[in-house]
């Protein structure tokens, strides 16, 4: 799949673009089910990262404090309460640009810890070096998240301090250790159309493809060189969860970050457009996220249920 025939999607008529993601959906998955994960939060800020667009970033004047990593208890206590609320997989996540060993046996202690409570386990750490993911998949981590965030060819003109080829070096290692692959983008930037369209090519190259592809709206946050800008138009976000179900049909899409600023409508024509998996719960790393309680209630509005965790989901893709 070309940049040039992912764009060309994008400039398809949107019912006929909807009919195409929406086929593609039904195809694979029941278009009635949305699974759901929650993310927290183990170690907060002070990243050394220059990451345009991240509160968490030590280089940029924000209102995030560097912490300490989270004890263990603490976190899983954070996971019976997620899963108490119906999540099936609980994502941890890092403020690091790669994990000292020290930090990575904790970290492998936290994941033995939420796999014992039956849930699926994600992280995101950062770059791994080698033998790193070697340890994660041995204390049983499923997934390992590390997104490209942009197109190879606007990633400089978010991040500077590492490299698109450094993305997906540690992708490399994640997948060569049997873990599955979460990774995606985000989208308001600045980056164009003819960028989206490269980057989910770039995407749908990667072989496997990622079982869960996030598909974050940018949050400007005060402080970070994105703060302020022009907001993507939210047709055109659409467009995007649809063409990324289309070009990754077996994989579950998330609609990720930028959800409080999204109405009921507009969330439910990115489900009907293929999205089929979100973050539940009121935060994310360190940005707002609806109320459990308000996404129940759009859930009951579109008769959509979550995804249960069974014997053939936890062996099967997901995000």
């Amino acid at each position: 799949m070309t940049p040039a025939s992912v764009e060309s999607l994008f400039a398809l008529p949107f019912a006929d673009l909807m009919y195409q993601a929406q086929t593609a959906h039904r195809r694979h998955f029941d278009p009635n089910t949305v699974q759901l994960s929650t993310l927290l939060s183990i170690k907060t800020g002070g990243c050394s990262e220059d990451c345009g667009y991240c509160s968490q970033s030590a280089r940029y004047k924000t209102e995030v404090d560097n912490e300490a990593l989270m004890p263990l208890d603490d976190v899983i206590a954070a996971a019976k309460a997620a899963r108490a609320n119906g999540a099936t997989r609980f994502c941890m996540g890092a403020a690091w640009r790669g994990p000292k060993d020290r930090d990575l046996a904790a970290v492998a202690d936290m994941v033995r810890a939420v796999k014992d409570l039956g849930m699926e386990t994600c992280a995101t750490l950062g770059m791994l070096r080698d033998g790193q993911a070697e340890q994660l998949a041995d204390a049983g981590l499923d997934y390992y998240n590390h997104n490209l965030d942009t197109s190879s060819d606007y990633y400089d003109q978010v991040i500077t301090t590492h490299t698109h080829q450094d993305r997906l070096d540690t992708l490399s290692k994640a997948r060569t250790a049997g873990m599955k692959l979460c990774c995606g983008g985000i989208m308001g930037m600045g980056e164009s159309r003819e960028q989206r369209a490269r980057f989910i090519a770039e995407l749908a190259a990667l072989d496997p493809a990622p079982e869960s592809v996030p598909i974050n709206l940018l949050v400007r946050v005060p402080g970070t060189p994105m703060g302020a800008g022009e907001a993507l138009d939210p047709i055109e976000f659409v467009r995007t969860i649809a063409v990324a179900r289309i070009c990754l049909p077996t994989s579950y899409v998330r609609l990720s970050a930028g959800r409080t600023q999204m109405p009921d409508h507009l969330q439910a024509l990115c489900f009907l457009a293929g999205a089929n998996s979100i973050f539940y719960g009121e935060k994310l790393l360190t940005t707002p996220n609806p109320r459990a309680s308000g996404d129940q209630s759009l859930f009951d509005k579109l008769g959509v249920r979550p995804l249960e965790l069974t014997n053939e989901t936890a062996q099967r893709s997901c995000a």
